[in-house]
């Protein structure tokens, strides 16, 4: 295995959990009222960890993808780690306080006495509506960072040019989700279930990167 190929299995790695972690608050976890946060509570804090390590991880995944990509393009690599891996990190950390809020404030404290039960309700369900709000707003970078990724994959040359146009077409769906979910909300669970199938680029990717590395032969173009 020559040390281009193990990189590229170690980022398809850190990708692989950056799938199956992301998901777990977003699917897994009722995000409904102060009443869901109580009957699930420990979902909700297996949501919190989750959304930790999936911050954590897109930092390793972007590292280990520009170490990969440095040679196409010095540039785009390092905004792919600032895009893909500084801001959707800070993201998810700022979000974890949203859900902690809301598991504070549905379980009381002797410190929230001030406020009633009907009120803490409210708050908390203020910070769950918070908590959706920042995912759309972090479906802005899940895209964005996408873009440098496909350019460098298609100028890679040890790695097909048909990921980086699923690659590309997976980042434009989620700015056009992100976009949707704040200009046209009503239309956004509609585009989202258009937009499905194109959004296994990402997983095909990371499981091309696992399973065959890099495999020099591809075609090659430099960038400037």
């Amino acid at each position: 295995m020559t040390p281009l190929d193990k990189q590229a299995r170690i980022a398809g790695l850190w990708f692989l959990v950056v799938i199956l972690a992301a998901p777990v608050r977003l699917v897994v976890v009722p995000d409904g009222s102060a009443r869901d946060v109580i009957e699930h509570l420990a979902l909700f804090r297996a949501g919190i960890l989750t959304d930790l390590l999936s911050g954590v991880a897109m930092l390793f995944l972007t590292f280990s993808l520009r170490r990969l990509l440095i040679g196409v393009h010095r540039d785009i690599a390092n905004t792919l780690v600032i895009l893909g891996g500084i801001l959707p990190a800070a993201l998810y950390v700022v979000n974890v306080g949203d859900d902690a809020a809301a598991i504070i404030l549905s379980k009381g404290a002797p410190y929230l006495d001030a406020f009633s039960e009907a009120q803490r309700f409210a708050l908390a369900e203020l910070f769950l509506r918070l908590h959706d709000r920042m995912v759309v707003a972090a479906e802005l970078f899940w895209g964005l960072w996408l873009l440098p990724l496909a350019m460098l994959v298609w100028h890679s040359g040890f790695l097909p040019r048909l990921l980086a146009a699923w690659l590309l077409l997976n980042g434009i769906a989620y700015i056009a989700q992100c976009i949707a979910g704040f200009a046209w909300p009503s239309f956004a669970p509609t585009l989202s279930s258009l937009c499905a199938p194109v959004q296994f680029g990402e997983i095909a990717f990371a499981l091309w990167l696992i399973a065959l590395g890099a495999r020099p032969g591809f075609r090659q173009k430099e960038l400037a």
